[in-house]
């Protein structure tokens, strides 16, 4: 049985357990395993065939009520409204489509990821062969730049480090070593003598032997875990979908009540069908899924020029519901750059300016006044540069200039740090020219390096600060170089444990003069030491600040150490008094029921795995937040698919990443997420804006014609004036409230609570409120007009005129559910044409005689139109009031 902990066994047994030896398999024996275990790639999971997404798009409730719109349309000879509604049809099935199509390809893109070749031992030569061949037990070699192929228990580590960033969110490289370790429980961050598939060696050399391939490596595991989570539907999904069916309900009942009294009354069951049939269709909001698909596609461009890339519609509106973010660290909260931030040379502490790989930056005493740096520090900068082999430069790409490395962070730190006190690398290395080196090997902790230069040879060493004062007789002072006594060591290594108590990765820094490599290491002098860290964005503090004023709460989840990741996050401003961090074994000991109880308590998880990213987004969404999940690594992929709204990096994200990501950000900058949330708020208001007004106009046509069959009236408009009103309200008005400018005050709102709905108390009140208003006005004058002498198609041609002015009031004042329409009542220019153009079709109808028969109109009056107008007007007070209560808590809280 294959060992669940093989970072625990010795080299022996490993071999043992995989009946291989040093010298690797032999062919045939591979050839039988390959048989055995199958290829070394990621299988993708039983994907539903196109045809069947395809039909899984007319399950939707509101498609099938299109569908029968489309067919009553045509039944009544309305062949212009029947094709409008076939399109719309068309539009929101291939739409869904296609977004579900896209979101079975994550498994694909981690399937990319794998190595293409291997270098193996077969039979004790050294072979080249696919990466899919490979099989437990094989023996592979592995070299700086090689991607690694598969999981396996290393065998042999020459200096080698490998960057595990998209696995295990670390930061830094880590150095390997081919000890057996004692803790079965170890992270994967911490199981130094194993590597992992779809990791890179950055640094050294190793061999290592196969113990796990394809589905049982870690990155199998993590596209089991994508294949087994589901994704739910978005809140406003959830709500449409109700409303449709509650609309579909109250379109059968009222074509049921309104034929059934006709026939009690001896109307001709034909005549009374039809008209039932054209009000039902005004009951069903045919422009629905256009609107919404309208307000989200404008979303979505507004997104692209704040650097957000969504993947599908619907997460618009997701982001605006947001409550919780769990974020990684590195590249999303910090810029994955890392700069030196403390020095302390010339027995004075010094804190240096700036963040990233830009040269740019200044040095000062304890975080005070700026100051020049002193020869000192110059002197330790300067072996630090030259010391290491990495360099800077300046590039270009599409958003403008940019810094950056090409080598290893740690040593571009060192060399930013330099060029910040005006000492540039290629003027140094032309000063003094290298002539020997030392590597850097996990035994001495220290890379050395030596120099030509006017006064001799040169050595300058940089390394672990116990290492390197173990080589040093002498320290630099600004009173010049004296010899290191007991007690200076004490001191060194005593400011050394302060910078690294404050999360920061220590180096030391040394050098000797007329060195020879064989005395290179000894006799040095101490010049000082330099802090590092991976710093947090500054715009990513000011998201955090705004997120919180907005009641978003943000947690950390990362697998870097518990000091680096609580640094960052108290310097973010994320971790504040009472909040916990927690790791990822802490997290392991505790239950389900025992979790659930504490998650919303802790704000950093440190040393997680992506089974623990899962659990924790689980938990949140379990106390019924809407979670989102940034992050750019393999490790984030199945808690981004889960989460309620997945943000991928588009920098430094993986293929994987994006696939399973609803959102991807184009600058990898954490306050873009805090831009896309203001967007989503707007989106879903105006989707609210729309619902709103189209169905208390919906009401107030159902009280009309309902009213009027209860009082024995006749019928107050026709089938045609009803199907009319129908496409005036629910057309370029409607349309025009989707793209309405967003309210002010969005993002000092709480995250509105999706299990409320888009139907909260007093949005059912003003709309109910709104219904009902129109429907005694227009009743009322119907009646009037009826007892006043006039013909019914003169009353008719009122009550026709009267509702459409009524909607469109309405319209003004639902472009919000708590501001006045007072305030700034033509903002939104669309809707001011829109208005502007129906009236203009509607003065036409009433005063062209070739529509008066088609319409049943007649020319209105100008003192008709003044009572008309009157009437219609009287909907602002009446909603204004109802606004100016809600303000002050009358119908509950505000949503």
């Amino acid at each position: 049985m294959t060992p669940k902990f093989w970072h625990t066994l010795i080299l022996d047994e490993v071999f043992l357990h995989l009946k291989s030896q040093p010298n690797g398999l032999g062919k045939t024996e591979a050839d039988l395993r390959l048989a055995s275990y199958g290829p070394n790639e990621l299988q993708a999971a039983h994907r539903i065939s196109p045809w069947e997404i395809l039909l899984e798009q007319f399950k939707n409730v509101l498609i099938l009520i299109l569908l029968g719109a489309t067919a009553i349309s045509l039944f009544l000879g309305h062949g212009v409204e029947s094709i409008v509604i076939a399109v719309i049809v068309l539009f929101a099935v291939v739409l869904g489509f296609v977004q579900e199509y896209r979101a079975e390809r994550a498994i694909e893109a981690l399937r990319k990821m794998a190595a293409p070749t291997a270098s193996v031992l077969r039979d004790g030569v050294e072979i080249k062969l696919p990466a899919r061949e490979l099989v437990p037990g094989d023996v592979i070699l592995l070299h700086t730049g090689d991607r690694i192929p598969a999981d396996a228990r290393l065998l042999e580590s020459v200096n080698m480090q490998v960057e595990e960033a998209a696995l295990t969110g670390e930061s830094v490289p880590v150095e390997k070593h081919i000890q057996a370790l004692t803790d079965e429980d170890l992270s994967l961050g911490d199981r130094k003598n194993m590597i992992y598939a779809g990791t890179a060696v950055t640094y050294g050399r190793g061999r290592g032997i196969v113990v796990d391939t394809a589905m049982q490596t870690e990155f199998g595991k993590i596209a089991q875990m994508l294949q087994a989570v589901e994704t739910g539907k978005t809140p406003l999904q959830q709500n449409l979908d109700r409303v449709g069916t509650v609309l579909a309900r109250a379109a059968f009942v009222v074509v049921a009540i309104i034929v059934g009294l006709g026939l009690m009354r001896g109307q001709p069951f034909i005549e009374m069908l039809i008209f039932g049939i054209a009000l039902a269709v005004a009951v069903v909001p045919e422009a629905l899924p256009a609107v919404v698909t309208i307000s989200l596609a404008i979303g979505v461009q507004k997104m692209v020029k704040r650097h957000a890339l969504i993947r599908r519609l619907p997460a618009v509106e997701t982001l605006g519901s947001t409550s919780v973010i769990c974020s990684d660290k590195t590249g999303t909260l910090t810029k994955d750059e890392m700069t030196v931030r403390k020095i302390y040379s010339g027995g004075q502490m010094f804190k240096v300016s700036g963040a990233g790989y830009a040269p740019e930056g200044v040095f000062s005493i304890n975080g005070g006044t700026p100051v020049p740096p002193t020869d000192a520090l110059k002197q330790m900068l300067t072996a630090a540069t030259l010391a290491s082999d990495t360099q800077i430069f300046n590039g270009e790409n599409d958003s403008g200039s940019y810094w950056d490395i090409k080598g290893d962070p740690t040593e571009g730190a060192l060399v930013v740090a330099a060029a910040k006190a005006g000492l540039q690398k290629e003027a140094l290395e032309t000063e003094s020219p290298r002539v020997h080196e030392i590597p850097f090997t996990s035994e001495t902790k220290r890379m050395t390096t030596l120099h030509k230069t006017a006064e001799g040879v040169m050595a300058y060493a940089k390394g672990a600060p116990e290492m390197i004062l173990d080589g040093c007789d002498f320290v630099l002072t600004e009173n010049g170089v004296t010899d290191l006594d007991a007690s200076g060591r004490e001191q060194i290594l005593n400011h050394a444990q302060e910078m690294a108590s404050d999360a920061l990765r220590v180096l030391a820094i040394s050098s000797k003069s007329n060195a020879t490599r064989e005395t290179a290491e000894s006799g040095m002098t101490f010049l000082g030491l330099a802090g590092m860290i991976d710093p947090p964005r500054m715009e990513a503090k000011e998201a955090i600040a705004i997120c919180a004023e907005a009641g978003i709460r943000p947690v950390m989840i990362t697998g870097d150490h518990p000091v680096t990741a609580q640094a960052v996050a108290r310097e973010l401003g994320l971790l504040r008094d009472g909040g916990r961090v927690m790791t990822g074994a802490e997290l392991e000991e505790l239950t389900d029921e025992q979790f659930h109880q504490e998650v919303e308590s802790i704000s950093v998880y440190a040393r997680v795995s992506p089974a623990h990213k899962l659990r924790v987004v689980t938990a949140w969404q379990a106390h019924g937040h809407i979670a989102a999940m940034t992050g750019d690594g393999v490790n984030d992929a199945p808690a981004l698919k889960k989460a309620d709204i997945g943000i991928a990096m588009g920098i430094t994200g993986t293929d994987v990443t994006k696939e399973a990501a609803a959102m991807t950000l184009t600058d990898d900058n954490f306050a873009s997420i805090v831009a896309a949330v203001e967007e989503g708020r707007g989106v879903f208001g105006n989707i609210k804006k729309y619902l709103m007004y189209l169905l208390s106009s919906n009401i107030g046509e159902i009280g009309l014609m309902a009213g009027s069959a209860l009082l024995g009236l006749p019928l107050p408009l026709t089938a045609v004036q009803i199907l009319y009103v129908n496409l005036a309200t629910d057309g370029l008005p409607a349309l025009a409230l989707s793209v309405d400018p967003p309210e002010k005050d969005l993002m000092k709102r709480k995250p509105r609570d999706p299990r409320s709905g888009i139907f909260t108390r007093p949005v059912v009140i003003l709309m109910v409120l709104g219904g009902i208003w129109s429907t005694m006005v227009n009743l009322g004058l119907f009646t009037w007009a009826l007892n006043s002498g006039r013909g019914l198609e003169e009353a008719m041609t009122m009550t026709f005129v009267s509702l459409v002015l009524i909607q469109f009031f309405k319209a003004y004042n639902f472009r919000s559910d708590r501001h006045s329409v007072l305030n700034k009542p033509f903002a939104n220019k669309w809707l001011n044409l829109a208005v502007g153009w129906e009236m203009v079709l509607l003065v036409l109808i009433i005063y062209l005689p070739f529509l008066h028969e088609a319409f049943s109109v007649y020319a209105l009056p100008w003192m008709d139109w003044l009572i008309v107008s009157g009437l219609a007007v009287t909907i602002v007070p009446v909603l204004e009031i109802a606004k100016w209560m809600e303000r002050r808590g009358w119908f509950g809280v505000v949503d």
